[in-house]
């Protein structure tokens, strides 16, 4: 196990939680995630696993459809940071390309069929 420490471009939020070594990444196709083409946490982590440290005013939440995912962002510089699962409330999925010293573009990845759950 490892600590991985991230935030957005402007630093407003920050976040570290502990994994095993991360090795690939899991992109969505559904509407909102093929716009944003973010290469997520293969696996989830539960709420208390996500250290978050956010400045006052910074974190946005964007909801669609059914309002269960929140897609957390930066209000300040934009920065989509992470987001609670639609499949499983109470746990957390980030964005890779904000982890410090993951290059989420040299990732393999997988594509998980959110299209099919629309």
């Amino acid at each position: 196990m490892q600590t991985y420490s991230g935030s957005c471009h402007c630093g407003a939020i920050r976040f570290h939680f502990d994994s095993k070594q991360i090795t690939e990444g899991l992109s969505c196709n559904c509407s909102f995630c093929i716009r944003r083409q973010a290469l997520m946490l293969p696996f989830t982590m539960p709420d208390q696993a996500l250290k978050r440290e956010v400045q006052e005013g910074a974190l946005g939440c964007y909801q669609w459809g059914n309002k269960v995912a929140k897609h957390y962002f930066c209000k300040h510089c934009g920065i989509y940071t992470y987001h609670e699962s639609s499949r499983q409330p109470g746990f957390f999925r980030v964005n890779l390309g904000c982890v410090d010293g993951v290059d989420a573009f040299a990732l393999p990845r997988t594509v998980f069929n959110g299209k099919a759950l629309l």
